[in-house]
């Protein structure tokens, strides 16, 4: 992981443009190549960023962020602050308690709830970026990947859209469809899903449980 705190402007060019003019920032990158961009707010969603597969080429005053699909982020560098790197190590992964815990152990043991004909093929399916829930097929065979939330909002969406994306570069999974469960959905989440063709689930936990699901592990 390397960090670099800098004075610096930010361009985007790709789907559309975008411009972050010049301020004080967090840059990110981490060690599967990923960069990304941070202020002092928005908790950890960064303000721009280039995921794998990506290209990071370091120039005199600017970084220049590439992808294999023509996006390029410019950060135009004035002066840097804080330069550090330290090695994070293999991370054990997630584990989730609570309400999403529960939604994911019933779901898995009834994946024919979120979509009729929908098995599963494994939990906790890992990715480059991490790993998304459930695993599924559905009666045609096509792979479904699900994200649970307690609550589905807009960052669950991107989260899930971001797992596509990798998942889909593996030629025995292409083309994934995605599902988003949740307990609750917020109609703008819906909206930005229907956008990116995810499909939006809600959950009623008590008609789960009285379903007779069998305690799951991890596979």
């Amino acid at each position: 992981m390397r960090l670099v705190i800098a004075t610096c402007a930010v361009d985007y060019e790709g789907r559309l443009s975008a411009h972050l003019p010049t301020a004080t920032r967090l840059l990110m990158v981490k060690a599967d190549g990923s960069v990304s961009v941070h202020s002092d707010d928005r908790a950890y969603k960064p303000l721009n960023w280039m995921t794998q597969p990506c290209e990071l080429r370091a120039e005199p005053g600017r970084w220049v962020v590439s992808n294999p699909k023509g996006e390029t982020l410019t950060i135009t560098i004035d002066e840097v602050h804080l330069d550090v790197q330290h090695e994070l190590g293999a991370d054990p992964g997630l584990q989730k308690h609570g309400v999403e815990a529960q939604l994911q152990e019933l779901l898995a043991a009834n994946p024919g709830f979120l979509s009729q004909g929908l098995r599963l093929v494994r939990r906790e399916y890992p990715t480059d970026i991490g790993p998304v829930d459930l695993l599924c097929r559905d009666a045609a065979g096509q792979a479904v990947a699900v994200e649970i939330k307690r609550r589905g909002e807009i960052d669950g969406v991107e989260q899930l859209a971001r797992y596509l994306e990798r998942l889909d570069l593996d030629g025995r999974l292409r083309p994934v469809r995605g599902i988003l469960a949740a307990q609750r959905i917020k109609p703008q989440a819906q909206v930005l899903a229907t956008a990116r063709g995810i499909e939006c689930v809600e959950v009623d936990c008590e008609r789960l449980r009285g379903a007779g699901v069998e305690r799951l592990t991890l596979f």
